[in-house]
């Protein structure tokens, strides 16, 4: 007697996406307001030719290019701090630095309760840091923390490690001034994106990188004290490891065209968003803005499709995949998986989400390539005869 076929598995239903608690971005008027004061920034310390010549090697009593020096005033002056250093590393070697520079061995350093973005916990490692976790979306779950008297030093990602992180990054860096801790924020990806980053709201240092903000590659800064700032310079002073003068340059020139371009990008991310959700493109199921990394639409589909719709939308003119998170190399809408560390949150979305950056594109382009691109998905073509 044969045996009946073994019943087909109920598909697993889509998961829904959390609820996310965006940052806030900056307006365009105030962009525009905020790109005008880098300019004169940047001429009380360039005159006359200054921005069209640059120099390299340790100078004597500077330990650096004279135009590396120049960029870091103009930097330190811009943010409201009290110095500036520009690293060589991009994003992850700011961070290295900072941490490298604070005095972590007096006691354990106080993070978020979430998992830590890669190549931080690579650097933590290396430095052999102790961590002690707590929910900075809990305030008084943070305050008991620094009512310990435990911590000397607190890390501090500005944007969201978990996809419903809601903390306001302003709420936890006043906290833990109050109870006299010192504060390093990684501001990658936030940077000139939110109407203040770390250093502006208080804390001791911003470290982040100067390639995702359209600079040459491998150039990172640190924006903070002096008393930071200094020990890193007296951490590096190979030569090797300056970040030349034509490097600083390049990045203050890449830098001056950013706080515009990151306020029209916020805002064809709100109207793609708005679209998605008004139906606009079918097979779109639900959609929410978020601080996964770069500011991005999460796009979770109606079908378990999402491993294959970055291919199918690069195909049609989409990036296939990041360089820099918004370097001077991504100007086609990326669409992509989640990023790992969302990933490592919230496993069960790897099939169903997507996230969307328009990049440089408008909302309409980005709007019919999604289109197009999970049209082919739901009607493949049929082979030819």
């Amino acid at each position: 007697m044969t045996a009946a076929p073994a019943p087909t598995p109920a598909p697993s239903p889509a998961p829904a996406l959390p609820r996310t608690h965006p940052l806030p971005t900056v307006a365009l008027p105030d962009a525009v307001e905020r790109q005008f004061r880098l300019l004169e920034c940047t001429a009380v310390h360039f005159r006359g030719t200054d921005l069209f010549r640059a120099d390299a090697g340790v100078v004597p009593g500077l330990g650096r290019p004279r135009t590396t020096a120049r960029v870091e005033a103009v930097l330190a002056r811009f943010f409201g701090a009290e110095d500036a250093a520009l690293v060589q590393g991009a994003g992850t070697g700011a961070i290295r630095c900072a941490l490298q520079a604070a005095d972590l061995g007096a006691g354990p350093l106080l993070i978020h309760r979430a998992p830590v973005y890669r190549t931080t916990a690579v650097t933590l490692r290396a430095l052999r840091v102790e961590t002690v976790e707590v929910d900075f979306n809990d305030p008084a779950a943070l305050g008991a923390a620094l009512a310990t008297g435990r911590f000397r030093w607190a890390y501090v990602q500005h944007t969201r490690q978990r996809l419903a992180d809601s903390y306001d990054p302003a709420e936890v860096i006043a906290a833990c001034a109050a109870a006299g801790v010192r504060t390093i924020v990684d501001d990658n990806y936030a940077v000139l994106r939110v109407p203040a980053c770390g250093v502006e709201l208080g804390a001791d240092a911003s470290a982040f990188s100067l390639f995702k903000l359209h600079g040459p590659e491998g150039v990172g800064v640190v924006v903070g004290t002096r008393d930071l700032v200094e020990r890193i310079r007296e951490d590096n002073y190979s030569g090797g490891g300056q970040v030349q003068g034509h490097q600083a340059l390049d990045a203050l020139r890449a830098l001056t065209h950013v706080p515009v371009m990151w306020a029209i990008q916020s805002q064809v991310g709100t109207e793609v968003a708005e679209r998605l959700t008004a139906g606009e493109v079918p097979g779109v199921a639900e959609v929410r803005i978020a601080n996964a990394q770069d500011r991005c639409l999460l796009v979770r589909l109606d079908r378990p499709v999402a491993r294959e719709l970055p291919s199918a939308a690069a195909r049609l003119g989409a990036a296939p995949y990041p360089v820099g998170s918004n370097s001077r190399y991504e100007i086609a809408p990326l669409v992509y998986r989640m990023s790992s560390s969302a990933l490592d949150d919230a496993p069960e979305l790897a099939d169903w989400t997507v996230r969307v950056n328009p990049m440089r594109a408008g909302a309409d382009q980005v709007i019919d390539l999604l289109r197009r691109a999970i049209g082919q998905l739901n009607d493949p073509p049929h082979p030819k005869d």
